[in-house]
């Protein structure tokens, strides 16, 4: 059971590591991205390219096509990655070895709909992927196994796909375990407990009268998806790569590529300070900004030395 592209990796080593996959389930196809068309999920996409059985029920309960989908599948395990709808009672008592699910932090912290972009937003330096029986509560059952990841400085879609990986390896290593009843089963510590929310596009709003850390953290927690803004006049600009100008570094940036610039003085949060081959420099609330690369409206996203060869980008405007 899963929809988004987390999900794929673990559908994927299942299926080439020979388990009788008896039938995935799915969000039902929707419209997605720009185009207005109505597709399938990343996972829906995969079954069907596999010559799986696929089910995609809009509710898990009363609808009797999928119950009929379910009983006939009779599995002896279920896995769970990045579905998005909590599974009913009947359901996690099903099958003989339980329901696992694949959570993309090191529970209990992060429970809930974006603990990758989470992470990045608090400056973790290291998250992880857990193995967990399912419960009826959000991200509460007991904990097989985790595993370990240094953040470094990836964005959300590149930790994403890491976790990924690392998810699908941790759910192959422990599947014997879970079918003979070794697996382990550690209690969550609810006190420790930390939840996440769903992003949105609002959530990527960038606010210059934040430090530039945090201004460069939410770039990269909001990439690829929704997007991390700011607004120049009326125009959106997303930011797609980003970070701090390093302590010395300004003069630097001033002279590459014959600067535009301001003097470097007390400047309000927003002001874009130099534009040059390394980058647009923007005073935050403490600390410059070096917007790397970054999307303009009706254009491609591009570095921002790319975008320079024909376009010109003034230092006038802020950016807020």
């Amino acid at each position: 059971m899963g929809t988004a592209d987390f999900a794929v990796p673990a559908l994927d080593t299942l299926r080439r590591a020979g388990y009788g996959i008896a039938l995935v389930v799915t969000q039902p196809d929707r419209v997605r991205g720009r185009g207005g068309k109505i597709l399938p999920t990343p996972v829906g996409l995969y079954a069907e390219a596999n010559g799986l059985a696929l089910c995609k029920p809009e509710r898990l309960i009363g609808d009797e096509d999928f119950e009929r989908a379910i009983e006939q599948a009779a599995p002896d395990l279920i896995v769970v990655a990045a579905y998005g709808k909590l599974l009913p009672k009947r359901l996690l008592e099903l099958p003989k070895f339980g329901c696992v699910n694949i959570h993309a932090s090191l529970l209990p912290e992060y429970r809930g709909a974006a603990p990758v972009q989470q992470a990045i937003l608090d400056g973790k330096s290291e998250t992880g992927v857990t193995l967990m029986y399912m419960a009826e509560g959000l991200d509460e059952g007991d904990i097989v196994a985790s595993v370990r990841i240094d953040v470094h400085d990836m964005n959300a879609g590149e930790l994403t796909d890491e976790l990924a990986r690392l998810g699908a390896g941790l759910l192959a290593d422990m599947i014997p375990a879970l079918a003979d009843g070794t697996a382990p089963r550690i209690t969550q510590n609810d006190q420790a407990a930390t939840y996440t929310k769903k992003t949105g596009k609002a959530d990527g709003r960038l606010d210059m009268y934040k430090t530039a850390e945090e201004v460069v953290r939410r770039v990269r927690a909001m990439t690829p998806s929704p997007g991390a803004y700011a607004f120049r006049g009326g125009d959106r600009i997303i930011v797609t790569e980003a970070r701090v100008v390093r302590p010395g570094e300004y003069e630097a940036c001033l002279a590459a590529g014959g600067a535009a610039a301001l003097p470097r003085k007390k400047t309000a949060p927003g002001t874009v300070l130099f534009v040059s081959e390394k980058g647009v420099g923007v005073q935050t609330g403490e600390g410059i900004l070096l917007i790397e690369a970054l999307k303009m409206p009706g254009k491609r996203a591009m570095p921002v030395k790319e975008y320079l060869k024909g376009n010109a980008f003034e230092t006038e405007e802020p950016l807020q």
